[in-house]
């Protein structure tokens, strides 16, 4: 091994990186190695007092935005449109300039949308859909980010939904969904009111359900891997989910679930249960397994990618006013747990969590890289100006 390699190899290592390799890429030893080492001096470099004023549509209520890969992204939910705009490009980055209609994301004509899912990192765009004339059907599109055709690596143009378990004289009202995607595996959250009339005729009774479905979306259109489950103490956005690695599931509903989805013929498997400190409500999962650093090309088989080590980051889960961060190696040090015995919050939260404040989650941002934490929050209350704080967790 040549002594640049060698450099290499710890300073992905050393960065909590894992590299994934790929065959075309040509760009040498040497030069990777110097932008990890020029990735890991920007943080000691980061000024907060050092900004650049740039200018961006009128975002108004309703619209959903993110910024990845040095573009901004917006969905209009009024107007039921997509838009991509370059932000501070880079010479190394190829620009991408996208606004979709209605129609043109739609299959199904008379459609409305009700999220859109975009992974710059595997140039794909997914759209989760409903015809005008009935709500609680879904359908969900995938389109490949810079051309809005067929994904070359997609099993299909469509994902198909399993039915939700629910017997003929069931009413059921979808009440929120989300979209996340990791790699090679792609799902859809949905929360549900199921309505059945009791027995006797003299009233209703509802029950609230999470129904989870998982595809593997570059190998097949359909999925066996669905997890449904009852939400006992239902609430503004009462569960959500991330993925940790292509292998393993976390799912926050009143407790903290940990799953394998590595056979997809199946549901998902537990592995472990972690029991909150609090009942959680107005729930958001961050775990950013989906920025990859990448070279000059988008297209898959130009890039050389390097990925964050899930065994050794921070996972941030927002509830209410507060902001859980959580090392993430809890979830892969197993050894002696039993999957049907939750873990009091004793044994594993003082050890592996610190808990921020963090009020009205919708106003104020709050973003998490590698052992980094940056928030926004008010100057003062009912102010228009904004400050950062930024947290490192790096162990010592």
């Amino acid at each position: 091994m040549s002594s640049s390699r060698l450099q290499y190899t710890v300073e992905l290592s050393g960065q909590h990186l894992l590299l994934v390799p790929n065959t075309g890429d040509l760009t040498p030893v040497s030069q990777r190695l110097q932008l990890l080492r020029d990735r890991a001096h920007a943080w000691f470099k980061f000024d907060l007092h050092s900004f650049k004023t740039i200018s961006i549509p009128n975002i108004r209520s309703g619209h959903e935005t993110f910024f990845n890969d040095g573009h901004f992204y917006f969905w209009d939910n009024m107007e039921n449109s997509a838009t991509i705009i370059p932000v501070l490009p880079k010479p190394s980055q190829q620009i991408i300039k996208r606004k979709w209609s209605p129609e043109a994301l739609c299959l199904v004509p008379h459609s409305f949308n009700r999220k859109v899912f975009i992974d710059p990192g595997q140039n794909l765009i997914v759209m989760l859909y409903s015809p005008d004339y009935d709500f609680e059907t879904f359908y969900i599109d995938l389109r490949a980010l810079d051309s809005g055709g067929i994904h070359p690596q997609a099993a299909g143009r469509e994902l198909f939904l399993s039915d939700l378990p629910e017997d003929d004289d069931d009413l059921i009202e979808t009440t929120g969904t989300s979209l996340k995607g990791c790699g090679k595996h792609f799902a859809l959250r949905r929360e549900c009111v199921t309505s059945v009339e009791d027995e006797d005729g003299e009233g209703i009774s509802r029950e609230h359900m999470l129904h989870l479905q998982i595809w593997d979306w570059q190998h097949s259109t359909t999925s066996s891997s669905v997890l449904s489950d009852v939400i006992r103490y239902p609430a503004t956005r009462s569960s959500d989910f991330c993925f940790l690695e292509n292998n393993r599931l976390l799912v926050v509903i009143e407790d903290l679930r940990l799953y394998s989805i590595e056979d997809m013929s199946q549901a998902p498997q537990l592995l472990a249960s972690f029991l909150s400190p609090l009942l959680l409500s107005n729930i958001q999962c961050l775990f950013p397994m989906d920025d990859i650093e990448h070279g000059a090309q988008l297209q898959m088989q130009d890039r050389q990618m390097i990925t964050p080590d899930p065994t050794n980051q921070l996972l941030c889960l927002i509830a209410s006013d507060l902001v859980f961060v959580i090392s993430t190696r809890i979830f892969f040090d197993l050894d002696g747990i039993a999957a049907a015995t939750p873990i009091p919050w004793s044994h594993w939260g003082p050890s592996n969590t610190r808990v921020l404040e963090h009020p009205d989650p919708l106003r104020f941002k709050i973003h998490v890289r590698g052992n980094r934490v940056l928030q926004s929050f008010e100057v003062d209350a009912g102010s228009i100006q904004y400050k950062l704080r930024m947290m490192d967790f790096s162990p010592r």
